[in-house]
């Protein structure tokens, strides 16, 4: 099993910065890949970004790309979503997942295989 924690939501002002950060612990982090999703309320989870267990390959939605980025530091088991120029349509639940597959950094929620609890974002107009 892996646990995931996020943290680092909030409100913030549409034209804002935040950035999330997700910790695993109970297995070797740098065997999985890591993704961010988010579900806004009355949607479906949507993909927002992800990154090889490596870090030497990225994939972000195009929703976000030029102001999401993702990353990763293995030595310290996380994961940060940095989000810039955030709009109200940015508004979600954002959720962190773990997949076995190490060199996964697609959109497929199945993929997936542990999720944190989520951290809320609000971006206000």
């Amino acid at each position: 099993q892996v646990q995931l924690v996020e943290s680092g939501g909030g409100l913030v002002q549409a034209g804002g910065s935040l950035r999330l950060s997700c910790v695993a612990s109970g297995r070797t982090f740098s065997n999985y890949a890591m993704g961010w999703f988010r579900q806004a309320p009355g949607k479906e989870r949507d993909f927002v970004a992800a990154i090889r267990s490596s870090g030497s390959r990225t994939n972000t939605a195009d929703s976000v790309k030029g102001r999401f980025t993702i990353s990763r530091d293995n030595a310290k088991n996380t994961v940060y979503l940095q989000m810039n120029s955030l709009k109200p349509e940015d508004t979600a639940v954002y959720y962190c997942a773990a997949a076995q597959g190490a060199w996964y950094t697609g959109s497929d929620s199945n993929q997936y295989d542990f999720w944190g609890q989520g951290t809320q974002v609000t971006v206000s107009s």
